[in-house]
């Protein structure tokens, strides 16, 4: 049963939404652990409230990829493997892919017929996100503010990666992207994007949480990821973004190398990958 970490029970209206949040949290920070179960009653009494909005805010964490169920034991914590970790970034990959191509095909439409001075793209007015987001609106001030907040949560994440601070850039990290994400304009993009960012970030924690000195050793390219594309420089963000993925895999894949070599007794024999898990841990944006 996990920790309370609250001054006592959740009392607002949006019970299930809030539970969702602190439970995903205490996944994320690590005190939940891989492999951990609990059940909806424990939950319930744990934060004072009824069975109700507990049912429902674990299985929307199960149907996020955060918890798993099971008819006969309640719910617990996933226990991913690299495996699953190299799936994860090679699909938020994808995303982006698709996001970028996107955008390359509006600033495109937009030069040849005139958004940002009452032109329209795809039927969208220049004076809605339309289907490429604020990236097409070429000297909107509003989408030079939107990329300037973004920006402000990057410099943000940068800083907690260059300090090692794990839990504070997990979440400046997963807002950094949701926001990006938000400014191409496509909700159902932004909110699969956000999932599979957060479901990378729980496997991650598993690895990163063994360590207790991360400074230097995390990614902190998100100010590089908004600038290129200010400047409309798809290839330098593609890049950039490639990176990412790769200094990603390299980390993780890395620590839990570093953790089968030690011979824990928790970690098994590294020749099959993909069953190598390793406990603990909190999510967020890898390194």
């Amino acid at each position: 049963m996990p920790a309370s970490t609250g001054n006592g029970a959740v009392t607002r209206s949006t019970l299930r939404q809030q539970i969702a949040d602190a439970l995903r949290d205490e996944v994320l920070a690590g005190r939940l652990q891989p492999g951990q179960e609990f059940t909806v009653k424990e939950i319930a009494e744990q934060y004072g409230v009824s069975a109700t909005p507990v049912r429902e805010a674990l299985v929307d964490l199960s149907a996020q990829g955060l918890l798993e169920a099971d008819q006969h034991r309640g719910f617990r914590v996933p226990e991913y493997s690299l495996a699953d970790f190299r799936g994860m970034v090679e699909a938020r990959g994808l995303v982006t892919d698709g996001m970028f191509h996107g955008l390359a095909k509006g600033l495109a439409a937009a030069g040849s017929s005139g958004v940002g001075s009452g032109g329209r793209v795809g039927g969208f007015a220049s004076d809605s996100p339309g289907p490429r987001g604020f990236f097409v609106r070429v000297g909107d001030p509003r989408a030079a503010a939107a990329l300037a907040g973004v920006r402000r949560r990057g410099e943000e994440a940068r800083r907690a990666a260059t300090a090692g601070e794990l839990n504070i850039l997990i979440g400046y990290d997963l807002r950094f992207w949701r926001e990006l994400g938000a400014l191409f304009g496509n909700q159902y993009l932004t909110d699969f994007l956000h999932r599979l960012r957060v479901q990378s970030w729980v496997c991650a924690v598993q690895h990163l949480r063994r360590h207790d000195d991360l400074r230097g050793r995390l990614w902190s390219g998100h100010t590089e990821v908004v600038d290129a594309l200010t400047r409309r420089d798809l290839a330098e963000a593609h890049r950039i973004v490639d990176e990412y993925d790769a200094h990603s895999l390299a980390l993780i894949e890395g620590l839990a190398t570093d953790v089968g070599a030690a011979g824990g007794s928790d970690s098994p024999a590294p020749e099959r990958d993909d069953d190598i898990t390793a406990p603990g841990g909190n999510g967020g944006t890898h390194g």
